[in-house]
């Protein structure tokens, strides 16, 4: 145990002095099993896992849904969907920041990732909302938190590499996330609600869109719309796995941004490049992660810590709070899928022999995962906010951000002592094999 602390604070040294998060682990990794093994082994051990996890059927759902999500990005969706959005919601007081959580969610639900959403939907909605003189306490809190929809709600990355850790059939992990995501963005909503009844000046009322213009609205979203209901029905229905449905979602986002006449041969260039950066970004921290963990499995630190939690007496339930705690404590200093590959070999064992369902604790770490991104003092949404509005203080979007914090904390309480929300449709659905 002793010598698992030890790589831990190590590790911990690294990444503050601004050593990347993958290599540190990487190193941290090799070095302590090396001690514990000897490093001829250790040389071995490293290779091997580099090679099972890089040929890893599993882990090619990966890229291409990394791969999807770029090419939903160059078709410009965002800005339809928010349109969409705001035609049937933006009459109400605070409705633009409605409208920036719905469209959060509708593009959280073909980009699965927290970053692009946030940093997406900021071009989009901030100018709306001060146009309209809406606070930027509430513009920045809306996209912030609005953002971290994209990790929950499939296809998500997070869930791709948690299912992939613990051995879970992603289709299932897919179909938890579902209702927990549509329960967020309804929080989130009652939550603008709520601040703007209290805060009138915050969120002033839109005009009322024509029904005629809320269905031309629709009519502009039903593309990606009708995709995103192929690919999950097909996973939910049994038709095709998860990697393959990665497939099918980027062929179909291609074509979606080739009948919008958005698709160029520089910009699929530019595609391709990003979702190839950022696979190699996820991989390599994934690599680290499986090195890391699997120097603190040989040096007993998940047993040790299961009889430390034996011997405490406490109910499993007790548990998992404990575990949240350390998630959110966790996220002020390190980024989602980083915090996520370095605790989960750790944390899972512990979880499955007090008799969770790993489905359900999946969702669980994703949906406190999805609050670090919006804690202090990283908050990885926030900082990519600001990079966006530099002219809009850190404090401002903190204060923003408040009331959505404790949506959060509502919305994990009701998932942890009510896990058929989470488990409910993947009990139901038809195995991908």
């Amino acid at each position: 145990m002793l010598i698992s602390v030890i790589g831990f604070v190590i590790l911990l040294l690294l990444c503050f002095s601004g050593f990347p998060l993958g290599w540190a682990m990487v190193l941290v990794g090799f070095g302590g099993f090396g001690i514990v093994r000897g490093f001829e082994p250790a040389l071995a051990t490293l290779g091997q896992l580099i090679l099972d996890f890089s040929m890893s059927y599993s882990f090619s759902t990966l890229p291409l849904f990394i791969l999807m999500g770029a090419f939903v990005y160059r078709a410009a969706l965002a800005e339809d969907m928010y349109d969409c959005a705001n035609a049937w919601l933006g009459h109400f007081r605070g409705g633009l920041a409605m409208a920036t959580v719905a469209a959060c969610g509708g593009f959280a639900a073909v980009s699965g990732s927290s970053a692009a959403t946030a940093a997406t939907m900021a071009k989009v909605a901030i100018p709306s909302m001060r146009r309209f003189n809406y606070d930027d306490r509430l513009a920045a809190g809306s996209v912030a938190a609005g953002g971290t929809i994209g990790i929950l709600i499939p296809p998500s990355i997070a869930l791709i590499i948690y299912g992939i850790l613990v051995e879970e059939d992603i289709g299932k992990l897919f179909m938890a996330g579902i209702i927990p995501g549509i329960l967020t963005i309804l929080l989130y909503i009652t939550t603008i609600r709520i601040v703007t009844v209290v805060k009138k000046d915050w969120g002033p009322r839109g005009d009322r869109t024509p029904w005629a213009g809320r269905f031309k609205a629709l009519g502009k979203v039903w593309g990606i719309v009708l995709l995103f209901l192929f690919i999950l029905g097909g996973i939910y229905g049994g038709i095709f796995t998860p990697s393959e449905a990665g497939g099918i979602g980027a062929v179909g986002a291609l074509a979606f941004a080739i009948a919008r006449k958005k698709m160029t041969w520089p910009e699929f260039y530019k595609s391709l490049v990003e979702a190839g950066k950022t696979t190699v970004f996820v991989f390599t921290v994934a690599y680290g992660a499986i090195i890391f963990s699997n120097f603190i499995n040989i040096a007993g630190m998940p047993d040790d810590i299961l009889e430390f939690v034996n011997d405490l007496n406490v109910p499993p339930m007790g548990v998992i709070f404990a575990v949240m705690v350390i998630y959110v404590l966790l996220g002020a200093v390190f980024e989602g899928i980083g915090m996520i590959l370095l605790t989960v070999p750790i944390f899972f064992p512990v979880v499955q022999s007090l008799g969770f369902d790993l489905i359900w604790f999946g969702i669980v770490v994703i949906m406190v995962t999805e609050i670090s991104l919006i804690t202090p003092p990283v908050g990885m949404n926030v900082f990519v906010l600001k990079s966006m509005l530099p002219d809009v203080s850190l404090w401002t979007i903190f204060i923003g951000i408040g009331p959505f914090f404790v949506a959060d904390l509502v919305r994990l309480a009701l998932v942890v002592l009510f896990p058929p929300i989470a488990l409910w449709l993947p009990s139901v659905m038809v195995s991908t094999g």
